[in-house]
């Protein structure tokens, strides 16, 4: 494989091949997010391979989450996902800005409500003590990135439904306001289908793979003060971890 062209002669598969070139083309930024690739014909014809390689290879980069296909457009290079580090809690407002991105946030629903069981266990509290619930449409230079159900509990920040939660970091005002610091949390990852208005907010199919967080987050006195869920596009996100090795 020279020059962007594919060599019959090769111990390496025509569809490794074509497949290496694509990739590389996509990885390179010769083909940037967003852009459409070249249709079907056009490959068979300039790299003479036949219509079953080149289904192939975009099977395959579509699998890596590299293209995606539109239906009755043609297939195009997908959008890059942000990384999240799962070392160290770091607030969405935050993290995009670190990314030079413009974060944004849309109310969907604020009010108190009871801790049902499983939240008042997990934030060790009675069962139907008072929350402040706040549920939020998080955004990246506009495009939608993931909902957050948040659960707060309201002693420990009266009035917090007052305050602008969609102008400002809800991490910033429980800091500047109230004095709580997040100290550390606990959460599990999993993936998840997108139910309907999960999907319908994020602008995914239903059933669309999803990232799924539940944190407990604990203030500087080691008290826990929030449960948090949060419904991350799986085709915008990744998780990433540092592992360090060692002798047991």
């Amino acid at each position: 494989m020279t020059n962007g062209t594919l060599n019959p002669a090769s111990k390496l598969p025509l569809y490794q091949q074509l497949y290496e070139l694509l990739e590389a083309r996509i990885r390179s930024g010769e083909w940037k997010p967003g852009d459409m690739i070249p249709p079907e014909t056009e490959l068979i014809s300039r790299y003479e391979v036949s219509r079953i390689t080149v289904r192939k290879v975009l099977d395959m980069l579509v699998s890596e989450g590299l293209l995606v296909r539109q239906r009755g457009r043609g297939s195009f290079v997908a959008q890059a996902k942000l990384e999240h580090g799962t070392t160290r809690i770091v607030s969405f407002t935050d993290d995009m800005r670190q990314r030079g991105l413009t974060p944004g946030t849309r109310i969907i629903f604020m009010g108190l409500v009871p801790a049902p069981r499983p939240i008042a266990e997990a934030l060790s509290v009675a069962e139907g003590e008072e929350l402040a619930r706040i549920d939020r449409l998080r955004l990246a230079d506009g495009v939608p990135m993931c909902v957050e159900e948040s659960f707060l509990i309201h002693r420990y920040l009266p009035g917090i439904l007052q305050h602008d939660l969609a102008g400002n970091s809800l991490r910033e005002i429980k800091q500047a306001s109230y004095g709580i610091r997040w100290s550390r949390a606990r959460q599990t990852i999993q993936a998840v289908p997108a139910a309907a208005e999960i999907a319908r907010l994020l602008s995914i199919k239903t059933g669309a793979p999803l990232l799924y967080f539940e944190r407990v987050t604990y203030s500087q006195d080691a008290v826990a003060v929030e449960y948090l869920k949060i419904y991350y596009r799986a085709d915008r996100y990744i998780i990433h971890n540092e592992l360090v090795g060692g002798d047991r």
